[in-house]
């Protein structure tokens, strides 16, 4: 074929949320692992997430809590740990926006709130707060309803993903797919560049919705894929006072999500989620937002946000398909059918990360795929390196 072949231990292509966390690990448990982005790091599905680390309670009220919710109780946890640089991934200097994530319920669903929560084994994840330790929105004599205090974390995604591209600045790269391939030689996945040609003991594909085109490269039709679309509203306005809450309605998930953030001029932005960007995933843009300025007159009517601007973004969560498009609750790792050495990933939560590259050790060890490799990464030099993603809150408003 002409190219110099490097074997290496793992190729990830993706540089979500998913892929740079599992790049991280795999590299500090010894492999030789890079990681190959089109675009930005974090395009799409990681720079749209609100940056919620949450341990699942959110989605507690109809008794949603699922048989993997251990699992995604011990990620805040996990996540404070990584964050003081005492986990399997180093995420000091990453920014957190809030130590602290609230839910609020109506005076409506008052009493069934309070019963809830007083009848599950919850303590140590949900603290019910007296009225002087509420949130500035809520601070609010004509507010009746109860508020609780979540074992969350909120961090800025940006700096996330910028955290976990310098650590690891020699093992990123550019990938242009005019110029490169995916290719199937025999049963075996290879990544053929201009400069060489990648032959990994595993290949894993991290590229959120990207992964459907990249699982059709090889030939294979699983793990099947689903898209769960929504469609987020951002207000950018004068209300200085930061503010992260669920506000919860009649449905498991909540009916308001809303977290802060600042654009490059320090200009606050809400960015709101839950059920208000799920059940109008295919609304009209401006028939959102005034979908959304009801809510917030509904359930916050005290807060003036001043002179304000929205707009609207769709995503897709892309995730392993299931039954119903169904919510998965927990991040999924699976072979690709007819290829020896790949394998697809979904976190299905930003939370679950750590879960994700957990899950991918283990069936590399089960395996017994090990560090094997160190080759010279010089031929790679001229690929470039991809930028972090640009927040929709900076590229959204006019």
């Amino acid at each position: 074929m002409g190219r110099q072949v490097i074997h290496i231990d793992i190729v990830i292509i993706g540089g979500g949320i998913a892929g740079l966390w599992t790049l991280n690990q795999l590299r500090n448990r010894g492999y030789s692992a890079v990681l190959f982005e089109r675009e930005a790091l974090g395009s799409y599905q990681t720079i749209g997430s609100q940056g919620m680390i949450h341990g699942g309670v959110k989605y507690a009220l109809a008794g949603a809590l699922s048989n993997s919710s251990e699992t995604i109780a011990a990620m805040p946890a996990l996540w404070r740990r990584c964050l003081r640089g005492e986990g399997k991934v180093d995420l000091r200097g990453c920014k957190v926006l809030s130590e602290d994530f609230f839910l609020w319920s109506t005076a409506a669903l008052q009493s069934r709130v309070a019963s809830f929560f007083a009848s599950r084994l919850l303590r140590g994840r949900v603290q019910k707060i007296t009225a002087a330790e509420y949130p500035a929105p809520l601070r609010s004599e004509r507010f009746r309803g109860q508020v609780y205090r979540l074992a969350d974390l909120v961090l800025d995604v940006p700096s996330l993903v910028s955290t976990l591209a310098q650590r690891q600045p020699g093992a990123i790269f550019t990938v242009d797919w005019q110029r490169a391939a995916l290719r199937r030689r025999g049963r075996q996945a290879v990544l053929e560049l201009e400069q060489c040609a990648l032959v990994p003991q595993q290949l894993l594909l991290t590229a959120g919705a990207g992964n459907a085109s990249l699982l059709a490269s090889l030939d294979s039709t699983r793990p099947a894929m689903q898209r769960r679309p929504l469609q987020q509203v951002l207000v950018r306005h004068q209300y200085q006072a930061d503010f992260y809450g669920h506000c919860m309605g009649g449905n498991p998930s909540p009916r308001l999500t809303i977290s802060s953030h600042r654009d490059y001029a320090d200009r606050p932005v809400w960015y709101l989620g839950g059920d208000l960007s799920t059940d109008a995933a295919d609304e009209d843009p401006d028939q959102l937002i005034e979908r959304a300025r009801r809510e917030l007159a509904d359930l916050l009517p005290w807060v003036d946000l001043g002179e304000a601007q929205w707009t609207t973004v769709r995503l897709d969560r892309a995730e392993p398909r299931q039954s119903s498009l169904l919510r998965p609750d927990s991040a999924y790792v699976g072979k690709l059918d007819g290829v020896d050495n790949a394998r697809a990933a979904w976190p299905t939560k930003l939370t679950l990360s750590p879960d994700l590259a957990d899950e991918v050790e283990r069936q590399l060890v089960a395996e017994q795929i090990l560090p094997r490799h160190q080759p010279d990464l010089a031929p790679l030099a001229g690929l470039g390196r991809p930028p972090i993603a640009t927040p929709y809150w900076d590229t959204l408003f006019s």
